[in-house]
C-alpha cells in the first residue's frame, strides 16, 4: 500500500525539515515507486507510492487542485466509470483515481465519500476552511492514524512515524491490549492513548481546537431482496461475486491468489480464470500459492487445491509448512514494533511466501478472508429463527424448528430456547464459555475491560432491523477489527485484496433471506448452488474445514521457556494485566496434557513479547500501569468525538 503522512502546526510554524527527512526515511520502506511532498506554511504532506494499476503510474501526489485543496489517496476506485460519467467534460477513461476523487470532492464535498466504492484511505487539506479531513472506506481495508492536540496534528497510514517522532511518551491503551485477548481491539484504537485510527466508513474532521468523527455511510437495514425462485438468487449472487473478483483483478502486474483448498479461495481462483479467459480482467496473469503439511492428521489440503490446479491446467506454488512453527513470539531486533503484529520475526514458511510474491512479480494478492463469515460457513439456525420470532411468523417458525431439530439431533424446544436467549440481557444469560476471559488475567483488569475481553458482543434486539442483519453487522465488525490489526508489507511490496469484503457483495448478502444462505444440512447453501459447475465438485461437497495444528503447542512451549529464562517478572504483570503465578499454573497444566485455552495463551505470550520489545527499543510508551495513566494522557481539549 502507498503511504500517506502529514503534519499540521496549527500556529502556522513551518514543519522542521529534519523532522520530515526522518519521516521519509521510515516510510521509504513501504513505497518503491517514488515520493512526493507538499509544504505550505504550517502544513506538510508526504506521499510514498506503490503503484498497482496503469493509471497510478500517471499520478503525482500529493495532488493539488486549482482551488488549493491538497489530497493524498491510497486505494483502488472500483466505480470509475460511474464517477467519470458525472464529469465527462473534465475527466476521461485515462484519468487517475486521485483526479476522480478530487473532482467528486469539489462537486459534493464530504457527501462524495459514500459514492467512492473500493478499498481506500484519503487525506484532504482544505486551505479555505483551514480543516483537515481523514477518511477510510466502509470496510476498513486501509489504515489511517492521527494524533491531534491544541498545537499540532499528525497523521499517517503507517503508525510507526507517529510514535517514533512524537517527542513525547504515550500511555499504553489498556482497552487495545484487552482486545488482543478476544477478537481483536476496536478498529478506532491503537496501542497508544492519544493516537487514534479513523474508523471504517467514517471521517475525522479536524479544525483548530476540535476533532469530530462522523460516519458517512452504513448498510441499509431496510434493504431486502426477495425473489420467487432459488435460481434468481443464484444468478444475482453470481453477478455480484463475479464483479467483486473482477474489481480486484485490476492490476498491471500478475495477481497472486492464496489457494487453500477451501471453498472461499477456490471460488475466487475459478471465477478469476473465467474472467481472464473472457478478456474481462485487467491483469496479465493469475498465479496461486498454497500451503500444505502432510504431517498434520487433521490438515490435509493438498488433495483439494490440486483439484483446482487440475481444473485450471496450471500448477501453483506449494509451500511445505510442516517443519515450521505456526506462531512466533519474537521481533526483528533492528525494527520498531508499533503494534503487536508489527515486524514479528518471520517463520521459514513466511519467508518462502515472500519469495513466492517476488518470484511472480506480483503486487496484488487475493485473500479469501471473510468468506467463511459472510457466506454462511457456520451452519447455525439461530439468525433465521430469531428473524421468525421478531416478525411473529410462528407457523413458519414451528416448521423450521422441526427441520433444524432433525438436522442438529436436538430437541426443537432447546433450539427455540437458544433463540429466545439471544434476546435476553447478558446479566441474565451470562457469557458463553468460549468467551470467558483467561483465568490468568488479573480481576481488576478484567473488570475494567469486560466489553473488549468479550469481543464487544451485542445482544439481539427484538425491534428495529432484523436479528440476522444485526448478526451480519456484528460479524463485519469482527472482520474490521481483524483488518485494523494487519500490518503494511514491505520487501516484497504488495497489497492484499478481499473479494468477500466487497461492499456491493455484502449489501446483497445482508439483504437476502437467511434461509438462502444456510439451510438444514446445507451450510453455504446459496454459494454452493450458485457455483456448481464453476468450482470443482469435490470442493463444493467437502465437509467444513476444522483442524488442530499440533506444532502450535510446541511453539508455545519453546517460547515460554525462553521468556522464563529472561526474567521471572513479566512486564504484563507489572502493568496490572497478568497474574504471573496463574499463568505459570496454566503452562504446567498444558505440559501435563490438560486442556488449556491455547489461543489465549498464545496471545498472552505475544503481548508479553511485544511489551518487552517496546521497552527494549525505548519506544515512546510509559512503563506505568495503564489504569493510572489512561485518564491523564488523553488530551481533553483536542479530540471531541460525536
Amino acid at each position: 500500500m502507498s503511504v500517506q503522512f502529514g503534519r499540521w502546526n496549527i500556529d502556522g510554524t513551518p514543519v522542521e525539515r529534519a523532522y520530515l527527512e526522518n519521516v521519509k526515511s521510515v516510510i521509504a520502506a513501504y513505497g518503491p515507486d517514488g515520493d512526493g511532498c507538499y509544504t505550505s506554511g504550517g502544513i506538510s504532506m508526504l506521499y510514498r507510492a506503490l503503484h498497482t494499476t496503469k493509471e497510478a503510474r500517471r499520478e503525482a501526489q500529493p495532488h493539488t487542485t486549482e482551488s488549493g485543496t491538497v489530497i493524498t489517496w491510497d486505494g483502488r476506485l472500483d466505480n470509475r466509470e460511474e464517477i467519470i460519467s458525472q464529469f465527462c467534460d473534465s475527466l476521461t477513461s485515462g484519468s487517475t483515481d486521485v483526479s476522480l476523487v478530487a473532482a467528486a470532492y469539489k462537486a459534493w464535498g464530504t457527501g462524495c465519500f459514500a459514492k467512492l466504492i473500493g478499498d481506500w484511505a484519503l487525506s484532504i487539506w482544505d486551505a479555505d476552511s483551514r480543516s483537515l479531513i481523514l477518511v477510510k472506506d466502509p470496510i476498513g481495508t486501509r489504515h489511517l492514524y492521527y494524533f491531534a492536540d491544541k498545537n499540532e496534528v499528525t497523521w499517517s497510514t503507517d503508525l510507526e512515524p507517529l510514535v517514533l517522532f512524537a517527542r513525547r511518551s504515550f500511555a499504553l491503551n489498556e482497552e487495545y491490549v484487552a482486545g488482543w485477548f478476544s477478537f481483536f481491539p476496536s478498529a478506532h484504537l491503537t496501542p497508544y492513548v492519544g493516537i487514534n485510527s479513523v474508523p471504517p466508513s467514517s471521517y475525522a474532521l479536524i479544525r483548530p481546537g476540535s476533532c469530530v468523527v462522523r460516519k458517512y455511510w452504513d448498510f441499509d437495514p431496510g434493504k431486502k431482496i426477495r425473489y420467487h425462485t432459488d435460481a434468481e438468487y443464484e444468478e444475482h449472487f453470481r453477478t455480484v461475486f463475479t464483479e467483486s473478483v473482477r474489481r480486484r483483478l485490476r492490476s498491471e502486474s500478475p495477481v497472486l491468489a492464496d489457494l487453500s483448498g477451501g471453498m472461499d479461495s477456490s471460488a475466487i481462483v475459478c471465477m478469476a480464470d473465467i474472467l481472464i479467459a473472457r478478456g474481462s480482467a485487467e491483469t496479465p496473469r493469475l498465479d496461486t500459492v498454497s500451503y500444505y503439511d502432510d504431517s498434520e492428521p487433521t490438515w490435509n489440503e493438498r488433495p483439494y487445491f490440486v483439484k483446482v490446479e487440475e481444473k485450471r491446467g496450471r500448477r501453483g506454488h506449494h509451500i511445505n509448512a510442516a517443519p515450521d512453527q505456526i506462531y512466533t513470539f519474537g521481533y526483528e531486533s533492528d525494527r520498531i514494533a508499533a503494534t503487536p503484529a508489527s515486524h514479528v520475526r518471520q517463520t521459514e514458511a513466511a519467508n518462502r511466501y515472500a519469495a513466492c510474491v517476488k518470484l511472480h512479480g506480483s503486487r496484488v494478492v487475493l485473500s479469501g478472508l471473510g468468506g467463511d463469515e459472510v457466506m454462511g460457513g457456520v451452519p447455525t439456525p439461530m439468525a433465521e429463527l430469531e428473524d421468525l420470532i421478531a416478525t411473529a411468523q410462528f407457523k413458519r417458525l414451528v416448521y423450521q424448528l422441526k427441520l433444524w431439530a432433525l438436522n442438529k439431533r436436538r430437541p426443537w424446544f432447546q433450539l427455540f430456547m437458544d433463540a429466545i436467549r439471544r434476546f435476553l440481557p447478558m446479566d441474565l444469560v451470562g457469557i458463553a464459555k468460549h468467551k470467558h476471559p483467561a483465568a490468568w488475567l488479573l480481576p481488576q483488569f478484567v473488570k475494567r475491560n469486560r466489553r473488549a475481553l468479550g469481543g464487544y458482543e451485542r445482544r439481539a434486539r427484538l425491534f428495529g432491523s432484523l436479528p440476522s442483519f444485526q448478526e451480519n453487522i456484528s460479524t463485519l465488525e469482527v472482520l474490521r477489527r481483524q483488518l485494523a490489526c494487519h500490518v503494511l508489507p514491505s520487501e516484497p511490496f504488495y497489497v492484499k485484496r478481499y473479494p468477500y469484503l466487497d461492499r456491493t457483495l455484502l449489501e446483497f448478502m445482508f439483504a437476502v433471506p437467511r434461509e438462502q444462505v444456510v439451510r438444514p444440512g446445507e451450510r453455504r447453501s446459496l454459494m454452493r448452488r450458485a457455483l456448481t459447475g464453476i468450482v470443482p465438485a469435490e470442493i463444493l461437497q467437502r465437509k467444513r474445514k476444522a483442524y488442530v495444528v499440533r506444532s502450535s503447542m510446541t511453539s508455545v512451549s519453546v517460547e515460554w521457556a525462553s521468556l522464563i529464562r529472561q526474567s521471572q517478572n513479566l512486564i504484563s504483570s507489572s502493568l496490572g494485566i497478568v497474574d504471573h503465578s496463574s499463568l505459570s499454573t496454566a503452562f504446567k497444566e498444558l505440559q501435563g496434557g490438560h486442556e488449556v485455552p491455547l489461543i489465549l495463551l498464545q496471545r498472552t505470550l505475544a503481548i508479553e513479547a511485544w511489551l518487552r520489545h517496546q521497552f527494549a527499543t525505548n519506544l515512546a510508551v510509559e512503563r506505568k500501569s495503564p489504569a493510572v495513566q489512561g485518564a491523564v494522557r488523553q488530551p481533553k481539549d483536542s479530540v471531541l468525538l460525536d
